[in-house]
């Protein structure tokens, strides 16, 4: 028939059939027949889309960098997103009948970049090109809860930003005081070795010098014992001399009294024979010289009589005229005195 076609559409599509301004026919992958002059067919991707970006953004203070990233989305709510685009397909089915299609991707995008805009702005380069991973997560969390995406019928489903990159003489001035950090951090390491090094060092000497220190007090404190030792040895000696020289004072205290007595003892014993011989002499004082004399030789060796006799002789030597000594009276006498 003349104007009837029969049309067929894929699962990842979703489609909405006019006739006459109203929908008689919707869903995804669904197939039919339909008369070209009066109908008006509306096909809406259900797949995820992913859009690349990258803009200019201006930092805290006020460098240009670059942002470069993608956003994943898809349409959840096709009827809100065809009051507001047209999403209508020619009847060859060779494409959109206008670029409204091409401009929801653009306003997501145009809603990434005022999102970016806002964050980076708060920031310096330096804190910029470090917090990529932060930015997005903040972006997607903003982007998601915005007003103009719920009015798209559309949710994100994802947002990464692959790098922000600074103009060329920013970039450069970077690098250069990136470098020259690294460069002081390398002095820096350096001095810090140093430090280490004298630091050790001087740990070092501490310890020998508080080795040589506790010698010296070890050295001193023997010193101090050989002293006190010596000390106690003198004193011990000390003592045992004025042990001696008060024994030797009292020995001789005792031989002098010892001796005292003993000179008494013999005075007494004097005073006693010169009694006792004062009582004999006067005993004898009137006998004759004779009979003591005769007594007394009473009981005495021959050696003595003989003595005696020659004693008589010479007091008699005037009245003898000669005296003949034999050598047999000699020997005699020297035989008797042995």
């Amino acid at each position: 028939m003349f104007g009837i076609k029969f049309i067929k559409f894929q699962p990842t599509e979703y489609v909405l059939k006019y006739k006459n301004g109203k929908v008689v026919k919707e869903g995804s992958g669904i197939s039919f027949y339909y008369y070209v002059p009066t109908t008006s067919i509306v096909v809406v991707p259900l797949g995820s889309i992913d859009e690349p970006f990258m803009f200019e953004g201006l930092t805290l203070d006020y460098q240009t960098v670059t942002i470069q990233g993608q956003i994943t989305y898809r349409i959840t709510d096709q009827k809100k997103v065809c009051k507001l685009l047209n999403y209508t397909i020619d009847n060859n089915r060779k494409g959109y009948v206008s670029d409204d299609p091409k401009k929801l991707s653009q306003r997501v995008i145009n809603i990434v970049k005022v999102a970016a805009k806002k964050n980076i702005e708060n920031l310096r380069i330096r804190d910029v090109i470090k917090s990529t991973e932060k930015i997005a997560k903040t972006m997607i969390n903003e982007i998601a809860a915005s007003e103009e995406i719920e009015l798209l019928g559309i949710e994100v489903l994802g947002l990464s930003i692959l790098n922000i990159v600074p103009n060329k003489e920013t970039a450069r001035a970077l690098e250069a005081q990136a470098r020259e950090q690294i460069l002081k951090m390398a002095d820096d390491a350096i001095y810090e070795r140093r430090n280490a090094s004298i630091e050790q060092e001087r740990r070092v000497k501490e310890n020998e010098l508080n080795t040589e220190i506790a010698i010296e007090n070890k050295k001193r404190q023997i010193k101090e014992t050989q002293i006190d030792a010596e000390k106690a040895v003198k004193q011990k000696e000390n003592e045992l001399v004025d042990e001696n020289v008060n024994f030797e004072i009292s020995l001789e205290e005792k031989r002098k009294s010892l001796i005292e007595k003993t000179i008494a003892n013999a005075k007494v014993q004097a005073d006693e024979k010169a009694y006792e011989l004062s009582k004999i002499m006067g005993a004898l004082n009137n006998v004759n010289p004779t009979i003591i004399q005769a007594l007394t030789n009473i009981g005495m060796k021959p050696d003595k009589l003989i003595a005696i006799a020659f004693q008589e002789l010479a007091e008699n030597a005037n009245k003898i005229g000669q005296l003949n000594v034999t050598p047999d009276l000699l020997q005699e006498i020297v035989r008797s005195s042995k």
